[in-house]
């Protein structure tokens, strides 16, 4: 019997203990099984038992302090890990059990599991550095966002509505962080691809049935970025700036206004705000215009970027 098979169900049951001594040091020991090279490669049904046993772990945490670092604790193993494929699996893994499990949560615990998601976004985006934006790792990445059993796959009527809000509202915070942390540990860290990194929203926005999640999306996340990323006087003249949050400003992404690209860093370098601005809108435009985009969406699209137009041309005049 390999190693993981047979060390892997015992472990789970341990995270999911009642005692806390006992879950503290399951935790330490899952980092060290997983960031393991020499181990075997654990098997899919393993992988589930695992998670399901670490969702356990976080939801008998408690105090502020013992549930932020747990999640940090957990989010970290992303990076420890010392193979990308395995990386990528244990985050399939983290999705698919929090879609699974998410509306079974209460409202009692829902803040600490908001800030779960948030602590493995940023360490994904930081595996993601570490491929310096390698296309393909990217996109393996985006597919586990996107396919059945992911938290934006417009298809899965299982996908809860509040995650993908929670989603909507972080994705590109995080980002700029973690470019404001490269910033700083990095003389000249490569631009984070933004047309390869929201490419999943603009799929979810093009064929989501819920008008209510398309218009948290659009403004919880186009919207400010697309704001931030259009010259400030054309901001002041747009037709949609009313519904723009007030407090979107040229400042709101700082990091990825100094260091952003379209989709291949190394090639295009820093791409300028406009620039980026007109290529998110290209991109919005020619999702839209496919045949599977739902009509209603088509519609909306097809008005972000024109009002997205007629600011840049108001700006060019």
């Amino acid at each position: 019997m390999s190693t993981a098979t047979s060390s892997t169900p015992p472990l789970g049951k341990y995270l999911a203990s009642t005692d806390k001594k006992t879950r503290d040091k399951a935790i330490k020991n899952l980092s060290v099984f997983l960031s393991d090279s020499t181990r075997d490669v654990i098997s899919k049904p393993d992988m589930d038992k695992l998670w399901k046993g670490i969702f356990y772990c976080f939801w008998m945490s408690d105090k502020p302090l013992v549930q932020q670092a747990l999640a940090s604790e957990l989010a970290e193993i992303v990076l420890t890990i010392t193979s990308f494929p395995s990386s990528l699996f244990f985050l399939r893994g983290f999705w698919e059990t929090t879609v699974r499990e998410w509306n079974g949560i209460d409202r009692l615990r829902i803040d600490k599991y908001y800030m779960l998601v948030r602590r493995f976004v940023n360490a994904t985006f930081r595996l993601l550095i570490r491929t310096e934006w390698d296309q393909t790792s990217c996109d393996e990445y985006n597919n586990i966002l996107v396919k059945e059993g992911g938290p934006l796959c417009p298809t899965d009527i299982k996908v809860p509505a509040s995650l993908v809000y929670h989603l909507s509202d972080i994705y590109v915070e995080e980002l700029d962080k973690v470019m404001g942390r490269a910033d700083s540990s990095t003389p000249h860290p490569l631009p984070a691809p933004l047309g390869t990194l929201l490419d999943p929203f603009i799929m979810f926005s093009a064929r989501t049935p819920s008008s209510v999640t398309y218009e948290r999306i659009n403004s919880a996340l186009f919207e400010p970025l697309l704001s931030a990323l259009s010259p400030p006087s054309s901001k002041d003249q747009s037709p949609s700036a009313k519904r723009i949050k007030l407090d979107t400003d040229p400042a709101t992404f700082p990091h990825l206004l100094k260091n952003a690209c379209f989709k291949n860093p190394k090639l295009e370098g820093n791409v300028a705000g406009v620039e980026l601005n007109k290529n998110l809108l290209r991109r919005v435009f020619e999702v839209a215009s496919r045949l599977e985009t739902r009509d209603s969406n088509r519609r909306k699209m097809y008005a972000l970027w024109k009002e997205g137009i007629d600011d840049k041309d108001a700006h060019d005049e």
